[in-house]
């Protein structure tokens, strides 16, 4: 008969106890409402907290409109990363933030892009031209980057005349998908969203900063994350350096 080292049994019997020891002690889910134009970074972000932390982001991604309207009808979300911080400072108002917790994590730049190569020039010129059938953006009443888009067509004089052809998606992420699969030859994206190891495919205009009103996106934890340690951990690591850097890497400026 075989007999089993001493000290072999007795590190296979404490394993299970070691791994245990190795978990945070109250690993915890948070619930965070995220705007669709910070999916891919907020991705990114959840999987280096997950590991440094052991707690589970659970993220949804959607238009910031939307999000305020199912926090006001009592969504369970901890917090909220918004695509601006108009929405943040009025839940904070109304006593749905928490006071105090309010800080801007990106500042969002807005993209004329093409999936076409050669459609869009390097001066947004075809707006004026109107060279072009249907333009996508999001919803400018829930979305701030749809809102910016409108908010650049007047600014250059050309509303009017793209009026017609615009066509509304219901968040940001919509508006991309009606890009780049082609049902609208252009459209007003987050840059965020078509920067790729720091190149864009097809052809885009980086919209001049003072055609539009600057996109502060802004997080605040909200009543059901107050006194939770994993949702003040998430807080902290927005604002860290590792966080920076992935926010930085999709083009958002830092405030």
């Amino acid at each position: 008969m075989k007999r089993i080292p001493l000290l072999s049994g007795l590190l296979a019997s404490l394993l299970p106890a070691l791994l245990l020891a190795a978990l945070p002690a109250h690993a915890e889910d948070i619930s965070v409402a995220v705007a669709a134009n910070f999916t891919a970074p907020m991705k990114l972000i959840a999987a280096e907290f997950e590991k440094d932390s052991g707690h589970k982001v659970l993220a949804s991604f959607g238009s910031t409109g939307k999000f305020y309207a199912q926090i006001k009808n009592g969504a369970p979300f901890q917090i909220l990363l918004a695509a601006d911080d108009e929405t943040p400072a009025k839940l904070v108002k109304e006593a749905v933030g928490l006071s105090g917790s309010q800080f801007t994590y990106a500042v969002g730049k807005l993209v004329l892009w093409s999936a076409k190569p050669g459609l869009v020039d390097g001066a947004g010129a075809v707006l004026k031209k109107g060279d072009f059938a249907h333009l996508s953006l999001a919803d400018p009443k829930l979305a701030p980057y749809g809102a910016a888009g409108i908010e650049t067509l007047k600014a250059l004089g050309a509303y009017e005349a793209a009026q017609p052809k615009i066509v509304t998606a219901e968040n940001i992420t919509q508006a991309f998908q009606f890009i780049s699969s082609g049902n609208a030859e252009l459209g007003f994206v987050a840059l965020s969203q078509v920067l790729k190891d720091g190149k864009i495919d097809g052809s885009s205009w980086l919209v001049p900063a003072n055609l539009y009103t600057q996109i502060r996106q802004d997080a605040v934890v909200l009543e059901p994350g107050k006194g939770r340690a994993a949702v003040e951990a998430l807080m902290k690591f927005l604002k860290s350096d590792k966080a920076k850097a992935i926010i930085k890497s999709f083009g958002y400026e830092l405030s």
